[in-house]
């Protein structure tokens, strides 16, 4: 059964940046598109970012597209999130997952679409 580590959130000042990582177990990473979901207190659960099996497709939410950035490595079966510019209202528990269906893009940014998450990782942006 595959399982999804995530790591690297904690607090930072506004403008600053974090870089979340995601380590899955497994031998089969590589074909999956993978994604980031954040969830803030009160809030639903949103999309954050998406890439592609191979990493030749990358998605962003509006709200955070020019500030994040998406990337894999599948040798090290490990996704990345570069969060820079940070401000209050990115604070929120981060949740990396893998999608359901291989090699699949398809309605990447629905949290139904994923049937594997990691436990999150909390992310505090102060102003």
């Amino acid at each position: 059964q595959v399982q999804l580590v995530e790591s690297g959130g904690g607090l930072v000042q506004a403008g600053g940046s974090l870089r979340l990582s995601c380590a899955a177990s497994g031998r089969t990473f590589s074909s999956y598109t993978m994604g980031w979901f954040r969830q803030a207190p009160g809030k639903e659960r949103e999309f954050v970012a998406a890439i592609s099996a191979s990493a030749y497709s990358t998605y962003y939410a509006d709200s955070v597209k020019g500030r994040f950035t998406i990337s894999r490595d599948n040798a090290k079966n490990t996704v990345y999130l570069e969060m820079n510019s940070l401000n209050p209202e990115d604070t929120a528990v981060y949740y990396c997952a893998r999608k359901r269906a291989r090699y699949s893009t398809s309605n990447y940014y629905s949290p139904d679409e994923y049937d594997t998450w990691g436990q999150g990782t909390q992310v505090t942006v102060s102003s």
